[in-house]
């Protein structure tokens, strides 16, 4: 099956790395369902893209059941399958010591980051084991922290660590129905969320350091790269990250 007629969600594709992913599967010809929950950056990015025909925004609250079954039901609606799943959207808690979280910075994080993903998961299952052909690509936004976290990252790390014990499950429960399931983990891209990582962060021995970013559309580059793979390959897990970034190694 050729990208012209393959059909791509992307959750979170407003903003940052959905936007970018967004517009890289956009320019190799595919037809993407940008989900979010704003509708103006949606549109923004759509514009951008430049294929009214081949793109559809979908407001969608993916920590809602109803809302993420809505959002698949328009992409099958509109383009008739589901053949990649850019599982993107996600949420940080403010970067506070963990014994000042409320409990309503926890669950949101969590709700958002893992049962959102999950849930997105779970409507992909429904629709690509039932489609003809069969099958399909899940692509999981994990991070860099989901093996390494910051200071005071508490929820976020938690569901990025989450979320790789649900990438390899997926992957488990995907097999019998020609679905790979796989794993992004990205470091310092330059998104809005990044820029504080220019401007100084705080380092685990406490100094605060600038850390050098990488380029967000290269990011899309490799979202594309891992959708673009035949089902019969899966790359489970691909690390995309600023080079001189301090995670290898110690800083």
């Amino acid at each position: 099956m050729t990208s012209d007629s393959r059909v791509a969600i992307v959750t979170g594709a407003g903003t940052g790395i959905g936007k970018a992913a967004t517009l890289a599967l956009l320019k190799d010809g595919y037809q993407v369902v940008l989900a979010g929950r704003r509708l103006a950056p949606l549109n923004e990015v759509m514009a951008l893209g430049g294929a009214p025909d081949r793109s559809l925004a979908v407001v969608t609250d993916v920590a809602d059941s109803d809302s993420v079954k809505a959002l698949f039901d328009a992409a099958v609606n509109r383009f008739g399958r589901v053949d990649v799943l850019f599982n993107n959207a996600g949420v940080g808690a403010p970067a506070i010591p963990l014994e000042d979280l409320t409990l309503a910075q926890w669950k949101n994080v969590v709700d958002i980051n893992l049962t959102g993903m999950f849930l997105c998961i779970q409507q992909a299952f429904r629709v690509m084991k039932t489609q003809s052909p069969q099958g399909g690509r899940i692509i999981n936004n994990g991070s860099i922290s989901a093996t390494t976290p910051r200071p005071n990252s508490s929820p976020y790390t938690a569901t990025k660590h989450a979320v790789t014990g649900l990438t390899k499950s997926a992957s488990l429960d995907g097999r019998k129905y020609d679905i790979a399931v796989g794993q992004i983990d990205i470091g310092n891209a330059g998104t809005e969320m990044a820029q504080r990582m220019a401007a100084g962060i705080l380092q685990p021995n406490g100094d605060i350091v600038v850390e050098p970013l990488l380029d967000v559309n290269i990011v899309g580059q490799s979202v594309l790269y891992m959708a673009n793979l035949p089902l019969q390959a899966n790359v489970m897990f691909h690390t995309v990250m600023a080079t001189k970034m301090p995670f290898v190694g110690r800083a």
